[in-house]
């Protein structure tokens, strides 16, 4: 009688919090050690960078695209020995005609956290166009790294990072100066041009965001106050010139220190939809909030989690009037990554049980992309001692 009842409770409990979908996993045999995925889809493409070791201990960047219903054979990017490689600092690209630009981080000292963020522009051929160059221009030895990359318009690349030139560098309390964030773009040759500052205090280890709207770059990150709130900002590029930050929402997170949960941002026909993890009354939340006005303001915060959330969100547009959120959160059961349809007029859908997952460092920052009215996502999962990535798909009509 235990039993039944156990497995009735099982039933009301996924019945009532979940919705039925197939998901389908798509075959990943490249190499036994594999991790920080970075997944994109744009221009017609869906592709797929992460970080591979071999027995040599070398790093190794390397590049699939979807094609034919299968990841295709990958390309080395670049590799090394002296790389900084963690789970939440990983590699971004970004793809611009039959241009690929990709970054990873290489140590520039000793110390824990002293790299720098270097880039590889080729084609998507294999050729190359210029490789290894550093992307800042300060030569410090300092943290460089939470890289996003999108194309722009001028078959070149807008490039976003946190910078820790200044952190160096006393306060007059004796503290180290922040962390800050910094953009710049990258042309079709590889040249770095406009690089400027959008802020001179964000949080430490955050994942940053860059999205394009109508009128310009918007960066969305986790900013730091001097009271040590740890709100979602934007700052947009209007007319060639960055406007002063301001809050996505005013959550009032106050945080000693980097909770490790970036905010992700996407921009579809008029509207700019925000997803990130914050804390609200000593309660984790994902929230999502749409602009209409290309950031200049937003709607009110849609609660997304249902239990306790872990965060690490990704979001994208299904179609012009709804967004997916993924995102981690666990209960008495077990820790799930997770997946919510979203309309613009606010109506929230159940949610999609992706997998059952580890919910520590391991699982890394799962991506979410739709591509060709097919929802993927990839993550990272440990087997048998070794990272490898998961990756599957469900077909949209269905959810």
């Amino acid at each position: 009688m235990k039993n039944i009842s156990l497995f009735l409770f099982f039933i009301i409990i996924f019945s009532c919090t979940s919705k039925d979908a197939l998901v389908e996993e798509i075959p990943f045999s490249y190499g036994k050690s594999n991790a920080q995925p970075s997944l994109v889809s744009k221009n017609g493409s869906l592709s797929l960078s992460w970080i591979s070791s071999n027995e040599k201990k070398e790093a190794i960047l390397n590049l699939s695209q979807f094609k034919n219903g299968r990841w295709i054979e990958p390309k080395k990017i670049a590799s090394g020995s002296d790389w900084f490689v963690n789970w939440a600092d990983f590699p971004a690209h970004s793809i611009n005609g039959d241009l690929i630009l990709s970054s990873y981080l290489k140590k520039s000292a000793s110390g824990t956290y002293t790299y720098d963020v270097v880039m590889s522009l080729q084609k998507l051929s294999g050729e190359k166009i210029k490789e290894d160059f550093i992307l800042h221009t300060d030569d410090i030895k300092a943290e460089h790294g939470f890289v996003s990359i999108i194309p722009n318009d001028s078959k070149g690349f807008f490039v976003t990072w946190l910078d820790g030139r200044n952190t160096i560098e006393k306060e007059l309390e004796g503290h180290n100066k922040p962390m800050t964030i910094r953009f710049a773009e990258i042309n079709k040759n590889g040249d770095v041009v406009h690089e400027s500052e959008i802020d001179s205090a964000t949080c430490d280890c955050c994942q940053t965001s860059i999205t394009a709207t109508k009128n310009g770059p918007v960066v969305v990150y986790r900013d730091r106050s001097e009271k040590e709130v740890r709100d979602i900002y934007i700052a947009r590029k209007i007319n060639g010139l960055w406007e002063s930050p301001k809050p996505v929402n005013e959550d009032g997170w106050i945080i000693n220190g980097c909770p490790v949960n970036g905010p992700k941002a996407v921009f579809n026909s008029n509207t700019l939809a925000v997803s990130w993890f914050t804390v609200s009354n000593e309660k984790p939340i994902v929230n999502l909030s749409f602009s209409k006005s290309g950031g200049a303001s937003f709607n009110k915060p849609i609660k997304i989690n249902d239990y306790d959330a872990i965060g690490r969100v990704d979001v994208a547009f299904l179609n012009s009037k709804e967004v997916l959120v993924s995102y981690i959160e666990g209960n008495d059961l077990g820790t799930f990554l997770k997946i919510k349809k979203v309309s613009l007029d606010g109506k929230i859908s159940e949610p999609i049980i992706i997998s059952k997952i580890d919910g520590g460092r391991n699982t890394g920052v799962p991506q979410l992309e739709v591509f060709n009215d097919e929802i993927f996502i990839v993550w990272t999962f440990s087997e048998n001692g070794k990272n490898q990535l998961k990756s599957v798909k469900l077909n949209s009509k269905n959810i």
